[in-house]
């Protein structure tokens, strides 16, 4: 490689509190020296997802810019003395650590081997960089925050978004009843429409998806239906609505259920899973749950990389979601890839919530 070599890298920054992102390429001058664990990747596919500027002002890495994008997939071009995992030409695929100097939308970057798998040989790039947080989530919901099993019923919210379709697939795989709700006919017709992996494949994945565009639909009632009386064993929530219709904005949160139809809806010693981070329960809701010996967990997946206890299990979680992928278990929601001069305009209908499928940049 020649000696001076100037990139582009994506960039976010927010100008005041409260204010929009707005994004920018910098150009990025030589990479520092690669450090004893430093892995220096050929970046070849990186996903692109929202940015918690909350969490990172609360965890102090704020910054004036804000490196974008950390689901990467790529080649490993050099590596530093003391990496044992990895060697020149080998196919890895990770998510960068919240603290990450380095933006994932940037042909070469460094990359601490203890946050890098393989990437197995069948999966294609873009496929592994946007399946791998997805994939995270979905493990850490259904194995460590529940425990999914054959026979448990579980309920994915909006199942036809990228995580959800992910859920889907994992909880499916374990034996589990899946019943999903459907924000458009469309998503409908493609949660009715999903199979499980392999030749002959008839029965669908989801058991039973809820429309709930048109508003008139109980999902409490629906699943209360569909589980013979018995509730849901496991929730998961794409957020949920605290208050009722007339305090909240019409459009997108009337799609949402109310966290009264999810307390009612879960069975005895059910797990409702989260991701309503700022979730308000009263004393009525709490008892409730009492009575059901319930459990309310949050699902927070950067919890892996806050410390580094679990750095083991991890990778494990990593390298399954590469294998789930190359047998197909895994079939994730995936726009059609992006090339590197549109990835501005892309992380901004990231960043606003408005993609349905994952976008992913090819390089």
């Amino acid at each position: 490689m020649k000696s001076h070599v100037t990139m582009k890298a994506l960039y976010g920054q927010q100008n005041s509190p409260g204010e929009e992102m707005t994004f920018v390429f910098q150009e990025r001058e030589n990479l520092p020296a690669t450090r004893a664990h430093d892995v220096k990747v050929q970046v070849r596919a990186c996903a692109l997802s929202w940015v918690d500027t909350k969490l990172l002002s609360e965890i102090k890495l704020k910054k004036e810019l804000v490196p974008v994008g950390r689901e990467i997939s790529g080649v490993v071009l050099e590596v530093g003395s003391k990496v044992t995992f990895f060697q020149p030409d080998d196919e890895v695929v990770g998510i960068l650590p919240l603290d990450s100097e380095e933006s994932g939308v940037c042909e070469v970057i460094l990359v601490h081997e203890h946050y890098l798998v393989h990437k197995p040989e069948k999966v294609c790039w873009a496929e592994a960089a946007g399946t791998v947080r997805d994939g995270l989530r979905a493990y850490t919901a259904l194995h460590y925050l529940s425990q999914v099993s054959p026979g448990r019923s579980v309920l994915v919210l909006d199942g036809a978004s990228p995580f959800g379709t992910i859920a889907i697939q994992l909880a499916r795989h374990r034996g589990a009843k899946v019943i999903s709700t459907a924000h458009s006919l469309e998503d409908k017709q493609y949660l009715e429409r999903l199979r499980p992996a392999g030749e002959g494949a008839r029965q669908p994945l989801v058991a039973r998806v809820i429309d709930v565009s048109h508003g008139k639909i109980d999902v409490a009632e629906s699943c209360l239906e569909e589980t013979g009386g018995l509730g849901v064993d496991i929730v998961l929530d794409a957020g949920v609505r605290l208050y009722s219709a007339e305090d909240e904005a019409a459009s997108k949160s009337q799609l949402l259920p109310h966290k009264h139809d999810i307390i009612t809806l879960l069975g005895v010693g059910g797990h409702w899973i989260t991701t309503e981070k700022d979730l308000q329960l009263d004393p009525p809701d709490s008892h409730s749950l009492f009575l059901k010996g319930a459990t309310v967990s949050f699902l927070n997946d950067e919890i892996w990389n806050l410390s580094n206890v679990q750095q083991g299990k991890y990778l494990a979680i990593l390298e399954d979601i590469m294998e789930k992928l190359s047998k197909s278990i895994f079939r994730p929601q995936l726009d059609e890839p992006i090339p590197l001069y549109e990835a501005k305009v892309s992380m901004e209908i990231v960043q606003k919530n408005q993609a349905r499928k994952r976008q992913v940049i090819q390089f």
